[in-house]
Formats: structure tokens, sequence, C-alpha cells
């Protein structure tokens, strides 16, 4: 047994320290987040080197003020669904009515079909529609990780971060009217 376990450590050991060899320089280095860098650099203009000149110092804070204004803007750029409220002036409010007693709002406008603003606690979300094979209207916050799918008889929200539901049987006012129309005629039956 010792001599059949020596040639597996030998062999572990070698595809071990070939894979450190052989990987990239840059894997070791962490990923900069756009906005630690923005604030990294806003504190940094906010604190100019000791040895450096009144000159060099104001030339220093405006570079770092104005990249530090430049990541932000790129990281709102890459990701608009962070964006802290979306703007519900101009748009058309439907209340939901949700098992345990759970309310969302969902505001719609109808020069952006491409977006709703959604009302969850006590925070306001956008959401951005996905497109779907079904029918079914589809809208995802991946930063939250807040996903609403609305079909005709009710709409669901998910957590897709914890991998959970987090309100469903949700129905406005007119599916809950067709819901209870339906009920007395299957008791007729």
């Amino acid at each position: 047994m010792a001599t059949l376990l020596s040639p597996i450590v030998a062999a572990c050991a070698l595809a071990l320290a070939t894979a450190v060899a052989c990987a990239p320089a840059n894997a070791a280095t962490p990923v900069a987040h756009p906005k630690a860098s923005a604030v990294l650099a806003a504190e940094a203009a906010k604190k100019p080197a000791k040895a450096a000149s009144k000159k060099s110092s104001k030339k220093a804070k405006a570079a770092t003020a104005g990249t530090a204004a430049a990541v932000t803007a790129a990281a709102v750029a890459a990701d608009p669904l962070e964006v802290n409220e979306p703007d519900i002036t101009d748009t058309k409010t439907t209340e939901y009515d949700c098992e345990l007693g759970n309310k969302i709002t969902i505001y719609t406008n109808d020069n952006d079909a491409a977006h709703i603003a959604l009302r969850w606690k006590t925070r306001l979300h956008r959401l951005a529609r996905i497109g779907t094979t079904t029918g079914a209207l589809r809208f995802e916050n991946p930063h939250y990780g807040l996903i609403w799918i609305g079909i005709p008889s009710k709409g669901i929200l998910l957590d897709s971060k914890l991998n959970r539901q987090l309100a469903n049987e949700c129905k406005n006012a007119t599916q809950s009217a067709i819901v209870a129309t339906a009920a007395p005629e299957a008791s007729k039956t």
C-alpha cells in the first residue's frame, strides 16, 4: 500500500506545481470594484500628499475628482439598475395583494415597456424586462436579486440570491375579481 501511495502523492505534487507555474500572472491580483475605486479616489482627493506643493496638490485633486466621477459614471452606465430609486412620476400604479399579507406595488410607464418600478416592503426597485418563450412577464434586478414573474392569474416575487420566494399568489384587483366571479359558478355544478 505504501508503494502505491507514494507515486500518487508525487503525481499530485507535480500537478499542483505545474498549475501554480502555469497560472497567469494577473490571476493573483484582485479585481477592484468600480464603486470601491470611486470611494478610494474620493478619499485620496480629500487628503493631499504632505510633501506635494499647493499647485501639484490642486492638480492632483482635480485629476482624482475627475477620475472618481468617471469611475462612478462608468459604474452607473454599466449597471443602470443600481440607481438608488427610480423616478415614478407619470406612471400607472397597480397594487397587488399577496398571501401572508404581503403587498407589492408596480409602477409602469407607457413610454418605457422595458422597465418597471416595484415597491417591496419599504424599498423601490427598478427591474428590467427579460424575454420569455412562454409569454409570462419577467422582470429582473440582478443587483438586488429580485425577479418578478407575472402570469394572467397571479404574480410571484422571487429572490435569486437567496433562492426563495418572497411573495406568492399576488393578485391585483382585476385578477381578484376574476377569481371571485369564477368561484360561484364552480359551486353550481
